[in-house]
Formats: C-alpha cells, structure tokens, sequence
C-alpha cells in the first residue's frame, strides 16, 4: 500500500486521543540532549525503519515534540530532562555517523531546532 492510498477514517483527527497523540516523544542520550539543548544540534536521527516508516511518515499531523534525557524514572521526568519543541519536519538522508557504524545509511533526519 502506498503512502497516498491509506485514508484516514473521517474523524480521527478530531478526537482527544489524538489530539494528545500529536506529540512525537523522542528519547535521546544526554550527549545528544546536551546538544540539542544548546542549540548545537539541529536534528535528531532515527534509522529508516519499518516503525520509524510508521510512526513518522503515516502520522505527519504531529504538533510538536518532547525530547527527553535518556529514560529516566517517572519521578524524574523534570523540566531539566526534557525540552519541548515545534514540530518542523524532518527530511530522509543519507549520512555516515559513529552510533549507526561506519557505512552510509538512510535515516529519517527529525528537525529539533528550537
């Protein structure tokens, strides 16, 4: 199935669910939320996957993005290990980084400028 054959049922962006939904939640290593944080890293990567494909590309209505420090216990989701953003766009490309090896691989590049 293609991308642009998939139809949405009428409602289903008018509920609350989904209105809650719009936010991507991106877990990061605190190297790469320091980063982010001060403005130093523009993008976020994430392999181009089948959940990745799913996730990002069949719901494109998303609002904004929350981006958290690692995975931290519920009682330490505080303001110092997440940072909220609009979301931008993201662009798909290929790129040569130390976390996914040393061959060119696709990623979904997730725009998390500030």
């Amino acid at each position: 199935m293609m991308i642009d054959d998939y139809k949405f049922p009428p409602d289903y962006l008018e509920t609350e669910q989904t209105r809650i939904m719009n936010i991507l939640h991106l877990h990061v290593k605190s190297k790469y939320f320091d980063e982010i944080a001060s403005g130093e890293k523009s993008e976020e990567y994430r392999l181009f996957t089948k959940y990745w494909f799913v996730r990002l590309m069949f719901r494109r209505h998303y609002r904004g993005i929350i981006i958290y420090r690692g995975y931290p216990k519920k009682t330490k989701y505080s303001s110092s290990n997440r940072i909220g953003r609009i979301w931008r766009g993201l662009t798909i490309k290929d790129i040569i980084h130390p976390e996914f090896g040393d061959k060119t691989v696709t990623v979904f590049a997730i725009r998390v400028n500030g």
